[in-house]
């Protein structure tokens, strides 16, 4: 980015008092203008820079843009100025509010404490329904719980348009929350919604923070929601002097709670503001932004502005079809492999997930690589540890623990009884030569569970590959996941894409201690990756906005992976919301990319036929002279 400010930025500069919205492009500057704004209300308007407020939504942003600042800026002031985030700036509120008021209100969010939100949600999940909770459910549930409270619903409201697989979740939410207000607990969602509160409130604390900030200026202001934009309003109000930068098409965190349509009702909310358009893209090359340009706006929610660019073409966005997946990670390894550097390469992708295959070929070819998000639950999956308890009880069939784990997810008919009856009795005998021994047992019976001790007895004969193979048909464990997936409202593709790259890595292996000691090696490497400084970024491309790579690879880009399922689902009942935030998403992926962008697909995967990403379709016809 460079020191002197376009035509566009320096109007947005200039503007001090009364409600602005600036809609910029990706790559045009938004965190220059704030911090040039900054410094032109100090210097140019003689604000106090105690009065002037800057939020934004992640802690390294909020860092990034301090430093820059004081970098830019050095000896502007001696008094400090506030650049936070909504819910660092929301807690200190509240931390006035309980002192005021002689309370002591504990934050539930550390897992290392003794009191934390997960565990607090793991026991009421585990009261209201008898079993323990797995940890995507968890993870379901505090999405959920964020959802509502961020949107300013009542779990009632939402479950009226939301479906979600969490027996009994209405009980939960109200256990949940009725806990936290006996116990004085708070987690990131209450500082939003008790924050908001105490202003409505408490008119003293009201007026104290109107009076300390009378400058508020917002940054990613798409990502903000409801509730987020609730307390910034209450606060700019009377004077509405607030500043909010926002591009309308990165908002990708729908699932969240954002609120977009904040940003389309503001002059409605704001009669008197002006809106100020930065649509000169810093970053990326001619061919990547023209591309980008005509994609986007292929949306229909959005702000009419158009993204271009001064910089010179480089090469085309390149769309590449491959047989399968093994053909994609072939590809990415022999264009890494002729860097000079990994340093300023991204591989991106829609879900986690699809970093298991990328790290397993990345470590078989010695390519380092650091991870934005290793919040990846395949290593802990309910699948995994179900495979894994096959495996083991192949190799040691009197081992109760991994029967007790997969009695009912395999044929037999086996029934919890006999589990507890056979606990009883000759430990160091097979599991199955025990239930023969089950009382009143039918022969018909016995006979199946000694052709199911030969068909574990062969299992353990087996390479890992074929192992799991066989655990899908023989033992009909395909069938478990089927029932599961309809049971518990999972979807069943993304259920069988574990099993994928469980075979995937078992591939690679000759034996069961070999494939174990590979899924450790890898969780292993991919829970430290977050250390690393040097290799290739993996990065869903969620995690990925606001960062800019020479080459990026934007991999898996298969329909139902991106855009997935739901979204398109959704779209065919004619909802266009979610599909609209998914093109969203994927313009995002692309604009990270500076020079180089691969966009891969491929024509199978475990052996079926998939479709290329609707979204690479639409590229196809944009840009008909594209390379494929």
């Amino acid at each position: 980015m460079k020191n002197e400010l376009n035509s566009q930025q320096q109007l947005a500069v200039q503007h001090v008092e009364g409600p602005a919205l600036v809609l910029a492009v990706p790559g045009a500057g938004k965190t220059t203008v704030i911090i040039h704004r900054t410094a032109n209300l100090i210097y140019n308007h003689k604000i106090s820079p105690e009065r002037i407020l800057s939020i934004t939504f992640s802690r390294a942003s909020a860092k990034d843009m301090k430093n820059r600042f004081y970098s830019e800026f050095r000896n502007i002031s001696s008094i400090p100025i506030r650049f936070s985030t909504i819910h660092s700036f929301a807690f200190s509120i509240l931390n006035k509010y309980a002192y005021r008021n002689n309370l002591k209100l504990t934050l539930i969010e550390d897992e290392r404490k003794p009191i934390s939100k997960k565990k607090i949600l793991r026991k009421i999940y585990y009261d209201v329904n008898k079993s323990y909770m797995p940890e995507e459910k968890l993870e379901s549930t505090i999405n959920a719980i964020g959802y509502i409270k961020n949107m300013l619903l009542t779990v009632d409201e939402y479950l009226e348009y939301h479906d979600i697989d969490i027996s009994n979740f209405k009980n939960i939410y109200n256990s949940y929350e009725k806990y936290k207000k006996e116990n004085f607990l708070i987690d990131f969602d209450d500082m939003l919604t008790l924050t908001l509160e105490v202003l409505e409130k408490d008119n003293y604390l009201l007026k104290k923070y109107r009076e300390r900030y009378k400058f508020i200026q917002v940054d990613e202001g798409q990502d903000t929601s409801k509730v987020q934009n609730k307390v910034i309003e209450i606060i700019s109000r009377p004077k509405n002097n607030l500043f909010v930068v926002a591009d309308d098409d990165q908002s990708i965190y729908g699932f969240r709670g954002a609120f977009p349509k904040a940003l389309f009702e503001f002059e409605k909310n704001y009669p008197k503001a002006k809106v100020f358009y930065m649509e000169q893209n810093y970053r990326s090359t001619k061919n990547i932004v023209s591309v980008c340009n005509k994609f986007i706006k292929q949306n229909t929610q959005r702000f009419n502005k158009s993204i271009s660019t001064n910089n010179s073409s480089h090469r085309p966005i390149n769309i590449l079809k491959f047989k399968d997946m093994a053909d994609q990670y072939e590809y990415i390894i022999e264009q890494l492999l002729n860097q000079k550097s990994f340093d300023n390469t991204a591989i991106l992708y829609r879900n986690n997930i699809s970093s298991i295959g990328i790290i397993e070929y990345f470590d078989r070819n010695n390519i380092p690589f650091k991870m934005k998000d290793i919040k990846i639950d395949f290593f802990n999956h309910w699948i995994t540890k179900d495979i894994i308890s096959f495996l083991a009880l192949a190799y040691d069939n009197s081992s109760i623990d991994d029967f007790e784990r997969i009695y009912y997810k395999t044929r037999g008919y086996i029934r919890k009884d006999y589990i507890n009856f056979i606990k009883t009795l000759y430990y160091n005998k097979s599991v199955f030569y025990r239930l023969t021994k089950y009382p009143e047992l039918k022969k018909s019976h016995i006979e199946e569970i000694r052709k199911l001790e030969i068909d574990f007895h062969m299992l353990s004969k087996l390479k890992p590959y074929d192992a799991i193979n066989f655990i899908e048909q023989q033992l009909e464990y395909s069938n478990y996941i089927k029932e599961s997936s309809q049971r518990f409202g999972y979807s069943y593709d993304s259920l069988k894409t574990i099993v994928f790259y469980l075979k995937l890595i078992a591939s690679n292996t000759n034996n069961y201690e070999e494939f174990i000691d590979r899924l450790k090696h890898l969780n292993y490497l991919t829970y430290n990756s977050k250390d690393n400084k040097k290799g290739i970024t993996l990065s869903t491309v969620h995690s990925s906005k606001g960062l800019e790579f020479e080459n990026v690879y934007i991999v898996d880009l298969i329909d139902g992976e991106f855009p997935m399922y739901h979204s398109i689902s959704s779209f065919e009942k004619g909802n266009i919301e979610a599909l609209e935030e998914e093109r969203r998403l994927f313009y995002v992926g692309m604009t990270r990319a500076k020079k180089i962008l691969d966009l891969i697909t491929y024509d199978y995967k475990d052996g079926k036929r998939v479709e290329p990403s609707r979204f690479i379709t639409e590229l196809e016809n944009l840009m008909p002279n594209s390379s494929s």
